[in-house]
């Protein structure tokens, strides 16, 4: 990870409660999904996600059925051998993976699944979706992981 977002993350980490109560004040922002997409784009022109993968390396995404028949096909395993090898039952009943970081996270932080990832890897960080206002309390959460997402919240937020 470069420096320059390791700071970032540093901060947000000082910043988290004063993120958590912005981000709540986000919600009557006209064009809130317009205003995310527009810090989205600007964040990720100038990074790339392969310098980083603190999201892989920390944190598990939910792996839905149709994630689990995909991916247990290309790795050809039978279905039930992939969750018995990779996942488990999170405290809210979703499957996850059982350990971090990721274990298709290649030693130069590409994906080996990469073609057949879940949908909430294809979707992270999700910040330029429609319907923000939803999801504002995991970007809060999200911002400790991603240094784009850190960045979107204290542009959006004006948090210095």
């Amino acid at each position: 990870m470069k420096l320059e977002d390791k700071l970032i993350l540093e901060q947000a980490l000082i910043n988290k409660q004063v993120i958590k109560k912005a981000v709540v004040k986000l919600r009557s922002k006209k064009n809130l999904d317009e205003l995310f997409r527009k810090e989205h784009d600007i964040a990720f022109k100038k990074r790339n996600c392969l310098d980083c993968a603190n999201c892989c390396k920390t944190t598990s995404p939910i792996f839905r059925d149709a994630d689990v028949k995909r991916i247990s096909k290309h790795l050809r395993l039978k279905e039930s051998k992939f969750i018995e090898t990779y996942l488990k039952m999170d405290e809210d009943n979703d499957l996850v993976l059982t350990s971090s970081p990721c274990p298709f996270l290649a030693i130069d932080n590409t994906c080996g699944i990469y073609e057949h990832r879940p949908l909430a890897c294809r979707e992270y960080p999700h910040t330029n979706r429609k319907n923000m206002y939803q999801i504002l309390e995991l970007t809060a959460v999200n911002s400790q992981i991603c240094p784009a997402v850190a960045e979107i919240i204290e542009k959006l937020c004006s948090i210095d």
